[in-house]
């Protein structure tokens, strides 16, 4: 019996690759020096600019990162994975927070980020399993099949709310006319709804906005439609009033929420 040599690799061992590392350490790089600049990246990954731009673009694109004033931050992706796993974080809306508006209305809470052309639940408080469960095992999906993600549209500007409805595929059409029948009514009263589930979850949601005033999240109450549809009114009354004492709170940009 031949021995291996000490620093033989089998096929099984992990393999090092250039192209993950760089990615990996773009992400890890921001995790513990939150808000460099590209220049900075640039520099302590030691590539080609044109490189850089690229990883950086594509980790934008897809909620990894989140660009502020030219610096990057850890984006909305990563939470949806942590959500994914069990666990919750706190950000500009805290654990607190949801767990006082679950609290009062009974019904489960989520809040939401979007992440390019989809949403993602980064957070919840409650005691929906089903929804729980469909949440963690489905981190992204479209605007226009959530709540939360209608509300979201609605609170971008024009332009950016007509180049995204244009980008729908034909298997869209139908969400695109309801959301554009919706949509005077959700810019009037500041609320979204969604029957989810084949009909056996209903979803109230509105935007939480930054100091500025723009659309930073989304929280969407969801329950049985026989439990929430009833109370839609107060409810809605509920969300707006939490959500807006949220909004008055000013920190610095760490993450995209």
């Amino acid at each position: 019996m031949v021995d291996k040599k000490p620093d033989a690799k089998s096929k099984a061992d992990p393999q090092n690759h250039r192209t993950i590392d760089r990615v990996t350490q773009i992400l890890e790089e921001v995790v513990y020096h939150p808000g460099m600049t590209f220049v900075e990246l640039v520099r302590a990954l030691g590539a080609a600019k044109s490189t850089v731009h690229g990883f950086i673009r594509g980790l934008v694109a897809k909620g990894w990162l989140y660009e502020d004033q030219h610096r990057f931050y850890l984006g909305p992706a990563v939470y949806g994975l942590t959500l994914a796993s069990g666990h919750i974080r706190a950000g500009l809306v805290t654990n607190e927070d949801l767990a006082a508006l679950y609290k009062e209305t009974g019904v489960t809470v989520f809040l939401g980020v979007q992440a390019g052309d989809h949403l993602i639940y980064v957070a919840e408080a409650g005691n929906d399993d089903v929804v729980s469960f469909q949440a963690r095992s489905n981190i992204r999906r479209t605007l226009l099949i959530t709540a939360g993600g209608k509300a979201l549209l609605a609170a971008r500007p024009p332009a950016e709310c007509e180049s995204y409805l244009r980008r729908r595929s034909a298997d869209e059409a139908e969400l695109v006319d309801k959301f554009l029948a919706e949509f005077e009514q959700i810019k009037k009263t500041r609320i979204a709804t969604n029957l989810v589930r084949g009909g056996v979850r209903f979803g109230i949601a509105t935007t939480v906005h930054n100091r500025s005033g723009e659309a930073v999240a989304s929280v969407t109450l969801v329950g049985s439609p026989a439990d929430l549809q009833p109370r839609l009114q107060k409810l809605s009354k509920v969300l707006i009033r939490h959500v807006d004492l949220w909004s008055q709170r000013s920190m610095s940009p760490r993450e995209a929420i």
